[in-house]
């Protein structure tokens, strides 16, 4: 079985020969066997930490070929607003539940709940479920390095220490 155990540069020149389409969830995980729309299985083993983003390219050690990050459309909720103040009440809320939240100019983007979407509407928002690609925010220490193999440490003091 073919697998994929490096993360290429956005430098590097070679083209893709394959497309992985993966969800959020398969996307963060480290080591994942998946099938190819040929139905051939191919494996992916990365060092932890690594989450794919839509348009990252793989590399298989064994035979040098290269795939493509497709991010697979998912059923989320997109809450909406035009006010910069209630788009931030409830990225506040939904952050405080530990939500995985894609936020934008005047949209909020989370995996689809029922319960979520209540609360969204009880603050003022416009809801509604869609299918879409998902990519949310990183955190705030996941860092900007080759993601995520960098890790930023929290500042002196934070959380007591």
């Amino acid at each position: 079985m073919r697998t994929f155990t490096r993360v290429l540069e956005a430098s590097d020149p070679r083209p893709h020969e394959v497309t992985l389409t993966l969800d959020h969830e398969q996307r963060r995980r480290a080591r994942l066997r998946v099938a190819l729309p040929s139905a051939e299985a191919v494996g992916i083993s990365l060092p932890r930490g690594v989450c794919l983003k839509e348009g990252d390219r793989l590399c298989s050690e064994s035979d040098g070929v290269v795939a493509r990050v497709r991010a697979a459309p998912e059923h989320v909720s997109v809450a909406e607003t035009h006010d910069s103040h209630l788009l931030t009440r409830g990225a506040y809320h939904l952050g405080n539940r530990h939500v995985p939240l894609r936020i934008e100019r005047s949209r909020l983007i989370y995996p689809h709940d029922h319960v979520l979407d209540g609360m969204c509407r009880e603050l003022g928002f416009s809801v509604s479920a869609q299918l879409l690609p998902f990519e949310p925010e990183a955190g705030g220490y996941a860092g900007e390095a080759a993601h995520g193999h960098g890790r930023l440490r929290p500042a002196r003091g934070a959380h007591g220490g």
